[in-house]
């Protein structure tokens, strides 16, 4: 390609760029909300888990073990969702700083 037929093009090709650029940047915003979701969710199973800590304390051992057998106590491993909560938090970062970088290349294919 000659430089004269490139520079012709280059206009459209800079188009083209900043059209997929914000496709990209509208997935990863997608991601991000979905990410933000489970995260929330995590962190909800963990608020959960200490309302039933503090309400085991106060029931009777035969209600305790009945509702557990049931699956309405204990049933939230707080651990695993803890675990889970910072895997997602540091995806959230990491998606973070692309979606910054994505802008930014959006600003500069503008």
């Amino acid at each position: 390609m000659s430089a004269q037929s490139w520079h012709a093009r280059a206009p459209s090709l800079l188009g083209m760029r900043s059209v997929e650029l914000a496709v990209y940047a509208d997935a990863l915003a997608g991601e991000a909300a979905s990410l933000a979701a489970r995260a929330e969710r995590a962190r909800s199973r963990i608020r959960q888990a200490a309302i039933e800590k503090r309400a085991r304390r106060q029931l009777s051992e035969p209600a305790a073990e009945r509702l557990e057998a049931l699956g309405l106590l204990g049933a939230v491993d707080e651990r695993a969702a803890r675990a889970e909560l910072r895997d997602l938090e540091a995806a959230l970062d990491a998606l973070e700083e692309l979606q910054s970088w994505v802008e930014a290349e959006l600003v500069n294919a503008a």
